[in-house]
């Protein structure tokens, strides 16, 4: 999993130019991190927060879902005929079970904007204990 990307791989998934994100990170819209080196990294949970805010007033297509978390590609695993899709979704991370047909025709790489959209007949919640 990736958790961080490099400025310019951070500046593609987010369909701007590196430029952009430095003047963000100058304005404190964009938290960017730096290497040991000095180069900078932006943390994949900041990549996906941006998609997030971005994409807030838009819908994302006529569907019954509600429960639709937009995020960012960070590892897809292909077997023969399944593919596992880890999604980050702001701090949350995402996986989804799905086949390798389906991977393979929406082209599913990691980088790539993505929502993952959850309907479920039931929903658990756990308390931690105490």
């Amino acid at each position: 999993m990736t958790d961080a990307y490099r400025i310019g791989e951070a500046a593609k998934a987010l369909g701007v130019r590196v430029e952009t994100l430095r003047r963000w990170e100058r304005e404190g819209k964009l938290r960017v991190e730096r290497t040991s080196g000095g180069q900078r990294t932006v943390p994949a949970a900041e990549v996906a927060r941006v998609l997030a805010e971005r994409r807030h007033d838009e819908p994302i297509a006529a569907a019954s879902a509600r429960n639709r978390f937009p995020g960012v590609i960070t590892e897809v695993k292909r077997d023969d005929l399944a593919a596992t899709v880890e999604i980050q979704a702001g701090p949350h991370r995402v996986l989804a079970f799905i086949t390798r047909e389906a991977a393979d025709q929406l082209g599913l790489e990691p980088g790539m904007e993505a929502v993952a959209t959850v309907k479920a007949t039931s929903v658990m919640v756990n308390l931690p204990e105490e």
